[in-house]
């Protein structure tokens, strides 16, 4: 099946939406993600699935908001109908790699404490625990490990992402994954 990777289209927002309520219990609002398309300090991306020329699904989803030098992560989303196939490595990935290009310095993100394999997933990228917010996540009250990747700005950063993109590019090729290359 075709992959692509791109900014969301005003009319795709619902659909996120969707996609979020699958994903993360309905975090942000339709609203939510007006704001974060039209804001010139976010980077909102979303991956899709193309399974005939017209039909596009959205089983992804990503966003940072640049903040001084830093990309904070807020959000990292796979449906759960393609979960453990490297998707998130992807869109993980193309979020730092994106930041890198920008001059961000460091990007930092919360994770639920429960949450192991999203853990597993930042640790192979680099970050580290920096910290915990009690209570963070009000469905459960759940704490956020808050965790740090530095060094996006250094030349040695860019060979890492070289280093990471043909293992994540065989992990979804192992998965019947191609892409589609855009402008």
């Amino acid at each position: 099946m075709l992959l692509q990777l791109k900014q969301p289209q005003v009319e795709q927002l619902a659909e996120i939406v969707d996609l979020d309520h699958s994903c993360l219990g309905g975090i942000w609002t339709l609203e939510g993600y007006q704001r974060e398309l039209a804001s010139p300090t976010s980077e909102l991306v979303i991956l899709s699935a193309l399974s005939h020329p017209n039909r596009e699904r959205i089983i992804g989803c990503g966003c940072f908001w640049a903040i001084l030098e830093e990309a904070h992560i807020t959000l990292l989303m796979v449906h759960p109908d393609f979960q453990g196939q490297g998707l998130g490595q992807f869109l993980l990935y193309s979020l730092l790699k994106t930041a890198a290009s920008h001059q961000l310095e460091r990007a930092t993100l919360e994770v639920k404490a429960s949450n192991q394999a999203a853990q597993s997933l930042y640790a192979k990228f680099g970050f580290k625990q920096a910290g915990k917010r009690k209570g963070y996540y009000q469905d459960r009250g759940e704490d956020a490990l808050i965790l740090w990747r530095g060094d996006l700005h250094h030349p040695e950063f860019s060979r890492t992402l070289a280093d990471w993109e043909s293992p994540i590019h065989n992990r979804l090729s192992e998965n019947a994954w191609e892409f589609l290359l855009t402008d």
